[in-house]
């Protein structure tokens, strides 16, 4: 018989690596669910101002927001959802600034880009924002994943481009060799780079490690196999 801390661990383990209400929704890409989370964190950070994690709950909701109606190519929303969840993550950075509140509030700044005006005005935020959250978390998969996002988005010409995304998600499979998220960018940038048989495995290996996400089995799709 197995020793109780042997079932005690793999029953942490295995709470650690369940997808919560949040990713669940994104995985689906319910934004009805996910606008339903909207509202409700959005009381909840209204009746505590000066709760950080009550402002990060809104943040990230809004950000899982964001994030699925880039993926539906809905600029508008997305750029809405955004901007809710910017002001929501600059509370909460303020209040407790630490690396997961800095890197959601550079991966909204990037999401609520959707034209040049736009990106003059949260392209330079975002990229602080998430240097700073890789400076405080130089450890975290998380931190070079939304790092990669924003070197995905950026054109070479200004400093960013494929090459410099697929290295930070490269880096974030390194440190988290699990992560569904980092295999999914890992094959997304692979495939703007022409390197399809890469980014099929890639895109094949976060479908494997997370098979209810919608935009991975979207994104293999695009790329016929040879």
């Amino acid at each position: 018989m197995k020793p109780i801390w042997v079932f005690l661990l793999t029953a942490l383990l295995a709470a650690a690596a369940a997808p919560t209400a949040l990713e669940m929704a994104r995985d689906r890409q319910d934004r009805a669910a996910l606008q339903k989370s909207i509202g409700e964190c959005s009381s909840a950070a209204a009746r505590a101002p000066n709760d950080a994690n009550a402002q990060y709950r809104l943040a990230l909701a809004s950000s899982y927001l964001a994030e699925v109606a880039q993926e539906l190519h809905d600029k508008k929303q997305a750029q809405q959802a955004a901007e809710v969840g910017i002001k929501a993550a600059e509370k909460a950075v303020a209040l407790h600034p630490d690396a997961e509140n800095y890197r959601v509030l550079g991966m909204l700044c990037g999401q609520a880009v959707t034209d040049l005006m736009s990106g003059l005005s949260y392209g330079p935020r975002a990229k602080t924002a998430i240097d700073k959250a890789v400076e405080l978390a130089p450890k975290s998969a998380a931190a070079y994943l939304a790092h990669g996002v924003g070197n995905f988005y950026v054109p070479v010409q200004l400093g960013g481009g494929a090459k410099l995304a697929i290295a930070d998600f490269r880096k974030a499979i390194a440190l988290e060799p699990a992560n569904a998220e980092a295999y999914l960018w890992l094959g997304v940038a692979l495939h703007k780079d022409n390197q399809d048989a890469q980014a099929r495995q890639a895109l094949a290996k976060s479908l494997a490690l997370d098979p209810n996400r919608l935009w991975t089995k979207q994104e293999l799709d695009k790329i016929p196999p040879k």
